[in-house]
């Protein structure tokens, strides 16, 4: 068949039903092998950057590899920042580019740019197809290594004359799996673990994203619970275990969770489930390793020691490495630690009792009305980012989308499509967005209103950059600059021009109506626009401090 046919034979082989990109001269001969074929649904996105963004966002709600496809040149760089997205929260994509003809490459070819070198810091692996015989071969691995280990990032660059190549096609055996069995050593740090943890005073687990990347969360809730470990999340962490948990304390890092903070300061150890032990989670590494020991369990040797010296380090499948520790028994009495814990929860509550809107106010509000029931959350990059992380309550894996690592401002709303596409009709999005980033990404309420796909967006208008305005505020003594929007913009009619029903809210009256209409809506996309104070996120760290001294921005 031609090369086109089988690279779309490949991505049905791989399960994928979905792919989100934009044509162009280098990559239509795969948009015509589409044409015939009605099992790939290939959705048209408004801008590359969002094809990268919503196929991450699929990825990460569905936990299947991703796909995006571009042409040449610019079509190939705009994914650029979805890939390196993708790739510092370890989400698996495979992207597809076209190409320059082979005889053209290296001639400076009309949109013919090195893809290769320009993503070779960002991807698991990147290919240039240059022979049509390795062709299904290449594609095949670029899938194969997106979820292999840790997961991330593909690329695979695809000259246009190849597409039309006459290839050979066998349809994928199934491949023979092999377990072997852990070695000696790897036994005896696991029982060394477990000893640790059996002695420790006051031992805190912190649990990341790679735990919701594993598929562990069973396996991580039941271990913590046989320890009785107290629970912290990383921001990637959220839904790993529920936030209604007795023993989970919420987000911890930079602008977590006092109690959660609080609890890993004191702590005499540290277990670290899939999460890399990120500057935005540990503050001043010195003072966050002072008197305490770390167990790092993680399936990427490279993180082990990387951040934090001196870790027990367990590195491999989760699911066994928790196997292992779950066969010893735990022998310390936690009972004067859980006393501190209950005393930082009481004393760190928030109190909702507001008479004004205010983003945190909304976000428990949001998390009241969806208590129970099949919705999920993305987020954009800021202040509401993390306030979302505050005050929403995540109950399940795969249910928070938020760009953790590069902090893309934008992701939201492409993500939040491609989540929904993935959930169908057995999950609700709710799409959390700053006046900032909305205005990066929102032309992507065009291809959200042409699927009519019901996704709750609300907007947070704080005319202004609400994070560096807080940064500017701590570090910067007051001197603003670049962050407060003087031009006022209408986001309702923005989103109405697409045809999406969108209203503004002041008062917590108007939300409260607002919301509660938004989600009897199930057929439809909605906006709500919250016209709110300016103000910081609390608590915040401060700059070169323990994760348990905060900024007074009284």
């Amino acid at each position: 068949m031609k090369g086109a046919q089988a690279v779309a034979a490949c991505l049905k082989e791989q399960g994928v039903d979905t792919v989100f990109g934009y044509p162009g001269g280098m990559i239509l001969p795969l948009y015509d092998a589409f044409y015939d074929d009605k099992e790939i649904h290939q959705v048209l996105v408004t801008h590359e950057q969002n094809a990268a963004h919503a196929a991450d966002g699929y990825a990460r709600a569905s936990g299947k590899v991703g796909v995006c496809i571009a042409t040449s040149g610019p079509g190939a760089t705009n994914l650029v920042t979805g890939i390196a997205t993708a790739f510092m929260d370890s989400i698996p994509i495979v992207a597809i580019t076209g190409q320059v003809d082979t005889a053209l490459l290296g001639r400076d070819a009309f949109q013919e740019t090195d893809i290769l070198d320009v993503t070779m810091p960002i991807t698991k692996h990147n290919y240039k197809v240059k022979d049509a015989r390795q062709l299904v071969p290449t594609i095949r691995e670029a899938f194969r290594l997106a979820r292999k280990g840790r997961p991330g990032p593909v690329l695979v660059d695809v000259p246009r004359d190849l597409f039309f190549a006459e290839v050979d096609y066998e349809p994928l055996t199934a491949e023979a799996k092999t377990h072997g069995r852990p070695d000696a050593d790897f036994l005896i740090c696991a029982a060394e673990a477990a000893r640790e943890i059996a002695m420790a005073k006051q031992p805190v687990a912190i649990v990341g994203g790679g735990v919701i990347s594993a598929g562990a969360s069973a396996e991580v809730m039941a271990f913590v619970e046989k320890y009785h470990l107290p629970v912290a999340h990383t921001l990637m962490g959220l839904g790993a275990i529920p936030r209604s948990h007795p023993q989970s304390l919420g987000f911890a890092g930079m602008h977590g969770e006092k109690a959660a903070n609080h609890a890993i300061a004191a702590a005499d150890l540290v277990v670290a489930i899939g999460s890399r032990f990120g500057d935005r989670q540990t503050g001043n590494v010195k003072k966050y390793t002072q008197d305490t020991k770390f167990i790092h369990i993680d399936i990427d040797p490279a993180e082990i020691d990387k951040n934090i010296g001196n870790s027990l380090g367990l590195a491999g499948d989760m699911k066994s490495i928790l196997a292992l520790l779950m066969k010893h028994e735990p022998n310390g009495d936690l009972a004067d630690w859980w006393h501190k814990i209950h005393a930082w929860r009481e004393t760190y509550e928030y109190d909702y009792h507001q008479n004004r809107l205010t983003v945190p106010w909304a976000m428990h509000q949001v998390a009241l009305m969806t208590k129970g029931r099949p919705f999920a959350f993305a987020t954009d990059v800021g202040q509401h980012q993390m306030w979302a992380a505050l005050h929403l309550h995540v109950e399940e894996p795969r249910t928070w989308l938020t760009s953790g690592g590069l902090g893309t401002m934008g992701f939201g709303l492409p993500a939040a499509m491609g989540a929904q596409l993935a959930y169908g009709d057995t999950r609700r999005v709710i799409h959390v967005a700053g006046d900032g980033g909305i205005k990066m990404t929102g032309n992507e309420f065009y291809t959200i209103a042409r699927l009519q796909l019901p996704i709750v967006s609300l907007i947070v208008n704080n005319t202004s950059l609400g994070m560096i305005r807080q940064l500017q505020k701590v570090m910067y003594k007051e001197r603003y600059i670049a962050c407060e929007f003087d031009y006022p913009m209408d986001y309702a009619a923005y989103a109405g021009s697409f045809g999406i029903e969108a209203e503004t809210v002041s008062t917590q009256e108007e939300f409260a109506a607002a919301l509660q209409h938004a989600l009897a809506d199930k057929d439809h996309p909605r906006v709500i626009v919250l016209n709110v104070w300016r103000s910081f996120v609390e608590p915040m760290i401060k700059g070169g401090a323990r994760i348990d001294e905060f900024v007074d921005f009284k």
